[in-house]
This record gives structure tokens, C-alpha cells and sequence, in this order.
């Protein structure tokens, strides 16, 4: 494997706040870019706090912000300050790549647009993310993953069960999922710009993920396919695709979409083998046709067990059997170890993070020290583009530089 990154010579503007724009800066930081991010001087990027939101894991160690934070330089510069406006310039003039995920209307007020951009750097990368897309009634709508991603294209509704409210989607997992959208686009307007010798924009929506991610749901209700009801558990339309619990409280995924090749073998693994016999299950269209005759067999069966001991008994039988992770157990997970999807940082802080998905054959993500404090790079990144301690001070006694 390779030491060298692939994205070594790559320079990005991160001009986004909060998660999925950013993540997707961490991501081509991981892999080598040198990664600038714009941030209002003081406080800096509100994501910088979300580490005490109450829907988030407690924790008095800033751990999103070691993940979404890592590798950037910190450049404090207040954008609605006319004498920031020459530093942007000359920051883009420079830059291969610049991602904003401001709503539009700010983005026009700011000279943020890819109109803007493009005259002042012909060559540049300029990518995009908004909540609902870039045109259309909702377009300055404000979008998050909960509401765009998870609650507009449908998921949450699809997702409840029959009778139950939507449930809520956990922090950030549609952004996540969103950055890597972000990713992708940003890597064909490369190959773009390699093909033509000319920037171009890119960019997606959280709303566009979110249905992309509904896919097989939403392609068949563009035909008017009827989506049927979510059973629970206890009512499964099929009971050999259905959740168990079993003696240690934990849950465990049955998904014997090839029953009728397996369901000897799942007979025999759970030592039921009067099951076979039983003239309601004896084919698929009988076990079928009674569903919840047969789950409560299996309730019984699963019941008198540990998952650990399921695991054992299903060992080598061919059988999709998965329990239910708790994050507990993820993050000290053998298999999680071999994917790589925890990464070690040199921050005592926080000394593992999450890594991204994200594998290559011939390089393997950097690692990360701590994350930038406000404005930490700033002089080093002002003087980069020449500017002198004259110059840097009349910024800050502007107001323009933090």
C-alpha cells in the first residue's frame, strides 16, 4: 500500500456548516486535501457545540466536532464584512475545489453563487448542498436531515409501523450518508475539469438522498405500486423474515428469503424438527398463509436462548441470522476492527473516531490529530496568500479577520 494520498495536491474551501457539507471536506481531507475552512470569527461553526444537544450521545469531549472537524485549517473570516471580500477571492483563485451548503438567498447576499465564482476562478470545482434543491417553492426552505432527508422523501412514514406515529431518525445519519453523495459529485467535477480545462457546479440535496435512499419504495409508487403497512413483531406478514427476542433481552434478524431450500436446515438448527411434519408449515405457500401460527412457534424457540448461543447454532448453515447492534457492542466489535471503521486519532481527547467508508487498495486515510480551534491558522493561511502584519492587522481591526 501505497504512502502517498491521493488527493495530496487537492485544495478545498469549506464554506458550510453543521454536518453533511463538512463531512464531505472530511472525507477528501482524510485521503490527503488540504482542507480550509471558512468560519464566522468567535464562536466559529455552530457544529462546534453540538456535542452538548440533548439528543446527542452525553459527553463532556467534543467528539462530533473531532469528526467533522479533523484535518481542516481554520481560516476566522466574517463573510458579510466588505474587507474580508479580497481574502475570499484570492483564497478561490487558489482553490480546486470550494463547497457551500448556505440556502440561497445567502448565498446571494454573501456573492456566494457559482456565477459569482466563476469569474474569479474559471477552473474551480464549485459544489453545492441545499436542503431541497436549488430551485423550486422550497427552494430557501431550510433543510435538515430529519426534516429533508428522513421526513420529505418519505422514509419515516414508510419506515412506522402500522397504527404507530414515524419514529425520529438518530443524529446526523442522513448528513453522513449525504457527504458521500457530496463526495462523488465533487470527484466527477474533477474528472470534468481534468476532460474540459473548466470548473464546473456540482451538488446534490438532502431531499434527493434522502428518496434515492427510498428507492426501491419510491420507483414503485411512481407506478402506483401500493406500499403496505409495516407489521410489528408480534404480527409478521412472514415469519421467517422477522425480529426475535431471545434470553438475554437481545433482538435477532431472521431473513430466510430462500425458504424452501433452508428450511430444513433452519429446522434442525433450532432442534425443531417436528416442524417438518406440521402440515401448516410443510411448503412455503402453507408457512405463508399462516404467519403468525408460526411466529409464535418461533417467539417460543427463540426465547430459550442467547443470542451467542443462536449465533452457534447457526454457524455454517447458510441461515441470514443478525442480531440488532447496540452501539455498545459496535464499537468494540471484532469485525468493526477488520472493516476499519473505527480510526485512531493522536488527540487524548478523543483518541478513536469514525472512520469513512471509503477503502482503497493503494492508500489509506491519514490520521487525524485534534481538531482546529477558531481562527488557528488564520495568520499562517493569510500570509500563504501574502498578505503582510500590516495588512493581517487592519483585518482584524476591521472586524473582517478573527
Amino acid at each position: 500500500m501505497s504512502e502517498a494520498l491521493p488527493l495530496s495536491d487537492l485544495r478545498v474551501l469549506d464554506v458550510s456548516s453543521f454536518i453533511a457539507a463538512p463531512a464531505a471536506a472530511v472525507v477528501l481531507a482524510d485521503f490527503g486535501a488540504d482542507v480550509i475552512k471558512i468560519e464566522p470569527p468567535g464562536d466559529g461553526d455552530p457544529h462546534r457545540g453540538s456535542y452538548r444537544n440533548a439528543s446527542y450521545p452525553q459527553s463532556d469531549k467534543n467528539f462530533p466536532w473531532q469528526l467533522d472537524g479533523r484535518h481542516k485549517r481554520s481560516l476566522a473570516l466574517d463573510l458579510k464584512n466588505a474587507e474580508a471580500r479580497p481574502v475570499l477571492e484570492r483564497l478561490v483563485q487558489r482553490a480546486d475545489v470550494m463547497i457551500v451548503n448556505f440556502p440561497p438567498p445567502a448565498r446571494e447576499r454573501l456573492r456566494l453563487r457559482w456565477e459569482d465564482m466563476e469569474p474569479i476562478h474559471p477552473r474551480l470545482v464549485y459544489c453545492s448542498l441545499t436542503g431541497y434543491g436549488e430551485s423550486g417553492p422550497d427552494r430557501d426552505r431550510p433543510g435538515f436531515d430529519v426534516s429533508a432527508y428522513f421526513g420529505r422523501s418519505g422514509i419515516l412514514d414508510a419506515a412506522r409501523y402500522e397504527g404507530g406515529p414515524p419514529g425520529l431518525s438518530l443524529p446526523a445519519q442522513g448528513d453522513r450518508a449525504t457527504a458521500i453523495t457530496l463526495v462523488a459529485a465533487i470527484l466527477l467535477g474533477l474528472r470534468q475539469r481534468d476532460r474540459t480545462g473548466k470548473g464546473c457546479w456540482v451538488g446534490t440535496s438532502l431531499y434527493a438522498n434522502g428518496v434515492w435512499s427510498n428507492g426501491t419504495s419510491a420507483a414503485g409508487a411512481l407506478l402506483g405500486a401500493q406500499l403496505l403497512p409495516r407489521q410489528g413483531p408480534d404480527r409478521p406478514r412472514n415469519a421467517l423474515t422477522n425480529l426475535y427476542r431471545t434470553k438475554d433481552d437481545r433482538w435477532l434478524q431472521l431473513l430466510m428469503v430462500r425458504e424452501d431450500r433452508l428450511w430444513e436446515a433452519f429446522c434442525t438448527a433450532i432442534e425443531r424438527p417436528d416442524l417438518l411434519e406440521d402440515p401448516r408449515f410443510t411448503n412455503r405457500a402453507e408457512r405463508r398463509a399462516r404467519p403468525l401460527e408460526l411466529a409464535r412457534e418461533l417467539v417460543a424457540v427463540f426465547a430459550a436462548r442467547t443470542y451467542a448461543e443462536w449465533e452457534r447454532a447457526f454457524a455454517g448453515t447458510g441461515i441470514p441470522v443478525g442480531v440488532i447492534g447496540r452501539l455498545a457492542d459496535v464499537v468494540e466489535d471484532e469485525q468493526a476492527e477488520h472493516a476499519g471503521i473505527f480510526a485512531p486519532t493522536t488527540n487524548p481527547e478523543v483518541p478513536r473516531t469514525v472512520n469513512n467508508p471509503i477503502r482503497l487498495g493503494f492508500a489509506k486515510p491519514r490520521t487525524a490529530g485534534p481538531p482546529p480551534a477558531v481562527g488557528q491558522h488564520s495568520e499562517d493561511i493569510l500570509r500563504e496568500l501574502s498578505y503582510g502584519d500590516a495588512e493581517i492587522a487592519n483585518l482584524r481591526k476591521a472586524g473582517a479577520l478573527g
